[in-house]
């Protein structure tokens, strides 16, 4: 087992487990993110590693990024950091050749919700909670969000949660096909690593082809929308919806964009 802070990584019966472990809510830091993006290219490297979990230590998956940052600096470069760490992670879960499986429990919000998406299965505990979460703050959807939650769930549901910001029950998860499973929180992680260990047993090559031909035909655009998302995220995180949004956060207050 290997442990650099924020990331813990272990091979077990060919699965290579990756766990988010920065508490209390594993909120995403840029070094968390440099981690998590080395972590998935050693699962590729390793021939012993058949599939990939990824989920979150403690009661969440992640909270998304760690907005404490931005108190510190409302300056920041979003064009950058999506082109050098958060578009990066999305394309290597997606290019990766063998199967993916998130196990979510607890929040999963804003860029952590991409990530999450971004993985070919999801099982979930239930009682978790999914938020699209950028609008709260003034921002865009990122992180692959915006092309690959209304392709899970459709333009108009999709819209909706994003516009209101409110959360996704598991059972809406579950019937809207965000999810592939639920299962009672306990039993989370024994039911995901089965669940990886079954995979891990298939015939993963012609899976990384299925993945290949998925990619193709579904998410032909993906890296010319993340490049968009990027964009429009560098005119957004400098707005004054984006100001009074994270002021309001950190004071603990409903944002007033009026």
């Amino acid at each position: 087992m290997s442990d650099t802070d924020t990331i813990i990584t272990n091979l077990q019966d060919n699965v290579f487990t990756i766990v988010i472990n920065r508490p209390k809510v594993n909120a995403l830091s840029l070094d968390l993110m440099e981690g998590l993006l080395a972590a998935f290219k050693q699962a590729e490297r390793d021939e012993k590693a058949r599939c990939v979990l990824l989920t979150g230590a403690g009661d969440n998956f992640s909270a998304g990024q760690d907005i404490t940052v931005f108190g510190e600096n409302l300056d920041i470069p979003f064009r950058f950091h999506m082109l050098r760490i958060y578009n990066p992670l999305i394309l290597q879960i997606r290019r990766l050749e063998k199967p993916v499986l998130a196990a979510i429990n607890g929040i999963c919000s804003g860029a952590a919700l991409g990530i999450a998406l971004s993985c070919d299965l999801r099982i979930a505990a239930k009682g978790a909670r999914f938020i699209v979460g950028f609008t709260g703050i003034g921002l865009v959807p990122d992180s692959a969000v915006s092309l690959l939650l209304p392709s899970l769930i459709g333009l108009g549901r999709a819209s909706e949660i994003t516009f209101s910001n409110a959360s996704i029950s598991t059972e809406n998860a579950l019937a809207w096909g965000l999810i592939n499973r639920v299962v009672k929180a306990s039993d989370l992680m024994k039911e995901a690593h089965s669940m990886a260990v079954q995979l891990a047993r298939g015939p993963i090559h012609t899976m990384g082809l299925a993945k290949r031909l998925f990619n193709k035909a579904v998410l032909g655009d993906l890296e010319h929308v993340l490049d968009y998302e990027a964009h429009l995220q560098e005119i957004a995180g400098h707005s004054p919806e984006h100001r009074e949004g994270v002021q309001a956060f950190l004071e603990k207050r409903p944002p007033k964009f009026l």
